[in-house]
């Protein structure tokens, strides 16, 4: 397991879970960061997609039976010399489990405790059930996605997952982990997928403090509400994304589709026309294929770029010299980001079968002996 990156040095321990949490813990290892994923017996074994789950890149596994005291104690003896602990439960579950943050700060004060729910530690909803969809929901973001007319669009899970949740998560930790590092002081985290999608949203918040942003789905610059900013159908099926907000980069597009820049097209922000603009704008595109339009913007400042789908991404110039994917353990997946000119990130690493191998290893470097460890195995506390 590499040691490269900017984190060096960091010990973090995920309770496993699902999405954004593991999220979290992959972009620390990612970085460098030890991180110890303690997982329970049965659930990441042979025969199952562990190998090609991205979100498990670059770790170091235990299988732990959280039901067995010895097994609880454990994990707890590993957090005493840990940086930081990342969890995804509901409230209160770690707390049953006998690890809850009171006890664990107890044992190691610098100790940063990340906690990731949807809802909250607190409010009416914090012990329901939900997923990214409701998040993004309540937090008002989804109603901004969608076109004019039509019900609002889930942009897949990325905002109240991975933006709002895991990321947002990774960024508390490492601000925390910092603040712990000058004042020997941890804490705990609250992070939920509602305030953290909530936040992402901070400019239309700011659009709509000032006045130009409509609570009407899809009749706003950055919605698919204006002509220049959208995706169109070309002559093949394919789709062109354009996006020409700035006055130069709109006549560069305009030039470029040998459009004058008079009568409507130069009244660029008069929202009465977008509708008729777009019209004009889709039969334009509709008659040329997507590389013949990558072809007539390529190299210019017309914000244009195809939409590619995942396969096309991997194929493309940009993103090829760039390297931004890689393949690694027989899988394909994005490159640690962001890049670091004095410490960069080691290539990723895809877990092997969880069979347990790290377990003695991180458990002598926390004082077990032989014997103690044996008895983990023989009890099936630690496998």
């Amino acid at each position: 397991m590499s040691v490269s990156g900017a984190l060096a040095g960091l010990k973090i321990i995920e309770i496993a879970g699902i999405g954004p949490a593991p999220f979290c813990a992959m972009m620390l290892a990612d970085h460098g960061a030890e991180v110890i994923r303690i997982v329970p017996p049965g659930a990441e074994r042979p025969g199952s997609d562990l190998s090609k789950d991205v979100l498990a890149r670059s770790r170091k596994f235990m299988i732990v039976d959280l039901k067995q005291p010895s097994g609880v104690e454990a994990v707890r003896d590993l957090c005493k010399t840990a940086d930081g602990l990342i969890e995804g439960f509901r409230p209160g579950v770690m707390e049953r489990l006998g690890l809850g943050p009171e006890l664990l700060l107890t044992d190691n004060p610098k100790l940063v405790y990340g906690r990731m729910t949807g809802w909250g530690q607190t409010g009416p909803r914090a012990h329901t059930a939900g997923h990214d969809i409701n998040y993004i929901a309540l937090s008002g973001v989804l109603h901004c996605v969608g076109r004019a007319g039509d019900r609002p669009t889930p942009p897949v899970n990325l905002v109240a997952d991975f933006g709002g949740g895991g990321m947002m998560l990774a960024f508390g930790m490492l601000a925390a982990i910092l603040h712990a590092q000058k004042t020997a002081q941890g804490q705990v985290i609250d992070c939920a997928m509602v305030d953290g999608s909530a936040l992402l949203a901070s400019m239309i918040w700011s659009l709509a403090a000032q006045g130009v942003w409509s609570e009407q789905r899809g009749s706003n610059m950055l919605d698919s509400g204006a002509h220049f900013y959208d995706t169109y159908a070309c002559a093949d099926g394919g789709h062109i994304s354009i996006g020409p907000i700035e006055a130069k980069f709109y006549s560069e597009f305009l030039s470029r589709l040998g459009i004058p820049e008079t009568d409507d097209y130069a009244r660029q922000h008069d929202r009465i026309l977008w509708p008729s603009l777009k019209e004009r704008l889709a039969a334009v595109f509709a008659s040329k294929t997507r590389a013949e339009w990558c072809a007539l913007f390529d190299g210019s400042d017309a914000c244009v770029a195809p939409v590619l789908s995942l396969a096309e991404a991997l194929r493309d110039p940009h993103n090829v010299e760039r390297k931004t994917f890689v393949h690694a353990g027989g899988v394909m997946q994005p490159r640690p980001a962001p890049r670091f000119s004095a410490t960069p990130a080691a290539d990723p690493v895809m877990p092997k079968i969880a069979d347990g191998t790290d377990s003695a290893a991180l458990l002598r470097a926390v004082g077990y002996t032989e014997e103690k460890i044996d008895s983990l195995r023989a009890s099936g506390a630690v496998t």
